[in-house]
């Protein structure tokens, strides 16, 4: 059985994130930190167990809810 790649490129910017808070992102998961090794190892399993599309849909899952909650 083969499955179907679901494209979820495309369409009208809904979020923006911009480079500082990028920046940060990546100084705290690679910084010499608890918060980085947890960072890092929910990356390496998600990279494991999750296809590309199935990572850029949870990716953007997490941002809405974080936009969402305070």
């Amino acid at each position: 059985m083969s499955l179907k790649s679901i494209e979820i490129m495309g369409g009208e910017s809904v979020y923006c994130i911009n480079e500082g808070q990028l920046q940060k992102a990546y100084e705290l998961a690679m910084s010499d930190s608890d918060s980085a090794n947890r960072i890092n190892g929910q990356l390496k399993t998600l990279e494991e167990q999750l296809t590309r599309n199935e990572r850029a849909a949870l990716a953007f899952l997490l941002i809405d809810r974080l936009l969402k909650t305070p």
